[in-house]
């Protein structure tokens, strides 16, 4: 089981949730989907973005843009799962034993990217796994969040709060994610599961700054961005 803050540096898969709170349906009238939308990051993708503090130069972990995505880039804030111990063809109803614990993180997207690629039908992976695009905070303990179904997952930019809700709005809950994504690969120890993003999620440009949290005052995270 993880036991330090450190975990990401064991992690060897980052998997995401798309489309996975039921307020993103009703803004945008689209149907439930049938089954959870699935994607990848690469571990290259990983900041360390700690507990929220400022590094050694009193500057917050920066997000960097590359050049090809013209200077603008997605904020999405979201509640990471950590898996606890490898397992595979996890029942739903056991998937929360193989939780070992969760942290805070940000999807950073090249929305234009993606926007483009989806209509051709071409992966659109390139929009997700460009360097520092997942920075996540330290490990939040199983006993420190004894209901992540229902924890506040909050974002604000140069402080005015773009988006806040809670995982009981999840389409697909934490232990229903595990079990499917379970069915098609093993999960191992320090694996990272991004459950989704809350409506609300929008633009960073270069000098913008981002505080993301969980709950009232479980967990912050704050990080700069610039340009590459």
């Amino acid at each position: 089981m993880p036991t330090t803050s450190k975990f990401l540096q064991s992690t060897r898969k980052i998997i995401g949730a798309g489309v996975n709170y039921k307020e993103i349906l009703r803004l945008t009238n689209a149907p439930k989907p049938d089954a959870p939308v699935i994607f990848f990051k690469p571990i290259s993708s990983l900041l360390d973005a700690g507990s929220g503090s400022a590094g050694s130069n009193g500057t917050p972990p920066t997000i960097r843009i590359p050049r090809v995505f013209g200077g603008v880039i997605n904020f999405e804030a979201e509640l990471g799962v950590i898996i606890g111990r490898r397992c595979a063809n996890v029942p739903t109803d056991q998937a929360m034993a193989y939780v070992g614990g969760y942290c805070l993180a940000l999807d950073m997207t090249g929305m234009d990217f993606i926007l483009d690629a989806r209509p051709k039908g071409l992966p659109w992976c390139l929009g997700k796994g460009f360097d520092t695009s997942t920075p996540v905070s330290a490990l939040v303990q199983r006993a420190d969040l004894p209901n992540p179904d229902d924890v506040r997952v909050w974002c604000e930019v140069n402080g005015v709060r773009k988006q806040d809700d809670s995982t009981r709005n999840l389409i697909f809950p934490i232990a229903e994610l595990i079990a499917y994504v379970s069915r098609f690969m093993t999960l191992e120890e320090n694996d990272l599961l991004l459950t989704g993003t809350p409506a609300g999620a929008g633009p960073v440009r270069h000098g913008d700054v981002i505080v993301c949290g969980l709950g009232e005052d479980l967990m912050t995270m704050r990080c700069q961005v610039a340009d590459e």
